[in-house]
């Protein structure tokens, strides 16, 4: 399916549904080689956050495999992570590992250039540092692209509902308190999210259908649903959607 099959949905979003969750899969790897093609031919380097979850693990098993790795100049990539839980790197739980697992840990991306988000010690500390490291890496340069699943209770990232991240203003990222789950969790702000050229949702299965209807159909209450707020009039959000996931929505829009 073209790029330009993208659909716009509302003054802030777009929406495609390439079809079943291989064909969404296959999309979801086209716009992002596509992305970090464009972002390298404009300013010389692919600034991208990583997120969690099944389907941004099957991205990275495609475009860390032939032939999709040999298109991408991995030299000019940057990797950073747009939420963590506090863990180790090598803990199954990570963000970081299970990309790196999945085949990004293959590609000659030189070490520098891979900014793990550093949140099993003193996270509320190294929120202030990965800040820093954004700043200085990206300068005045937004994220090309940031990844971004939808939780089935509306969350995004690790902006979970009626949490205090949710109100962090002037920050990139913040150490943000689950007190439903008891743990602290690192994340990008709203603010961090929306100024990225590049904003992705991906979500694929029949259990996000009656979430996803309600987040792009009904009045936004970011405290209730954090994904809501994600894209800007200047800066859309791609939501790229299976057709089991998408279900609900269409017959909502009929």
């Amino acid at each position: 399916m073209p790029l330009k099959s993208i659909q716009s949905w509302d003054s802030r979003r777009d929406l495609v549904i390439p079809g079943d969750q291989h064909a969404t899969i296959l999309f979801c790897v086209d716009h992002w080689m596509s992305v970090c093609q464009r972002a390298i031919a404009d300013h010389g380097a692919f600034y991208v956050a990583l997120s969690g979850g099944s389907t941004p693990k099957a991205i990275f098993e495609k475009i860390s495999s032939t032939p999709f790795s040999n298109l991408i100049q991995w030299s000019k990539v940057h990797l950073f992570w747009s939420d963590e839980r506090a863990v180790a790197p090598t803990h199954p739980d990570s963000n970081y590992h299970m990309a790196m697992e999945a085949g990004l840990k293959n590609m000659p991306i030189p070490p520098e250039q891979i900014h793990r988000m550093p949140a099993e010690i003193k996270i509320e500390e190294g929120a202030l540092a990965y800040q820093q490291v954004i700043h200085t890496v990206l300068k005045k340069q937004p994220f090309d692209l940031v990844m971004l699943g939808m939780g089935e209770d509306g969350h995004t990232a690790s902006l979970f509902p009626y949490t205090s991240a949710l109100q962090a203003s002037n920050r990139l990222v913040v150490a943000n308190w689950l007190p439903e789950k008891n743990i602290w969790r690192m994340t990008f702000t709203f603010d961090c999210i929306n100024q990225a050229t590049n904003i992705c949702f991906y979500v694929i299965g029949a259990s996000k259908k009656y979430r996803l209807a309600e987040i792009l159909t009904s009045p936004e209450d970011r405290d209730r649903l954090p994904s809501q707020h994600v894209g800007t009039p200047e800066h859309h959000a791609l939501w790229i959607v299976d057709e089991a996931a998408s279900s609900e929505l269409i017959k909502n829009r009929m």
